[in-house]
């Protein structure tokens, strides 16, 4: 088991409003890589929670129906202690063509440094066509929060209780 601890995050510190009143900003390390083409990521609107990431491919990716394929974007991020980068679907390539993203919410660890591969899956019928500098996912900076554990041998009583699957109604 490791013996690792993790220093605790002054989140206070780490964040600033400068760049956007409306919302705090944090500032991400990113290294484009040696076959990054284009510009690093940004949000799309003043209101977008979400920034667009791009596929950097060196030849067009076909996906069949039912197929799903890694695509990779040419870029790695530092995300610091306290925080991960969650990969989701674009909600248009969604509703128009069918193209979403496998494992989503995918989370990108604050200690990965690899390249940012998207996990693409194709629930249409038809073939898609993902080409270079495509926007295929939407990446969202998101707070962690690690759990102690206490084993007990009683947890207090909730109205829901054991209820599961559908047991709140449909």
């Amino acid at each position: 088991m490791s013996t690792e601890h993790y220093q605790e995050t002054d989140f206070n510190s780490l964040v600033s409003n400068k760049t956007n009143k409306k919302f705090p900003s944090l500032e991400i390390k990113v290294k484009t890589l040696s076959h990054f083409k284009g510009q690093l990521p940004d949000y799309k609107t003043e209101g977008s929670s979400g920034f667009d990431i791009k596929a950097c491919l060196t030849k067009d990716f076909n996906l069949k129906p039912g197929e799903r394929g890694l695509i990779p974007t040419g870029l790695s991020f530092e995300v610091p202690v306290g925080f991960e980068l969650q990969c989701r679907p674009r909600s248009g390539l969604a509703l128009k063509k069918g193209l979403t993203v496998l494992n989503t919410p995918g989370t990108i660890d604050s200690d990965y440094r690899g390249e940012i591969k998207i996990i693409m899956f194709n629930t249409s019928k038809e073939n898609i066509t993902i080409k270079d500098q495509d926007r295929i996912a939407q990446l969202v900076l998101c707070p962690v929060f690690r759990a102690k554990f206490i084993k007990q041998d009683k947890l207090n009583e909730s109205k829901r209780g054991g209820g599961g699957f559908g047991s709140t109604g449909f």
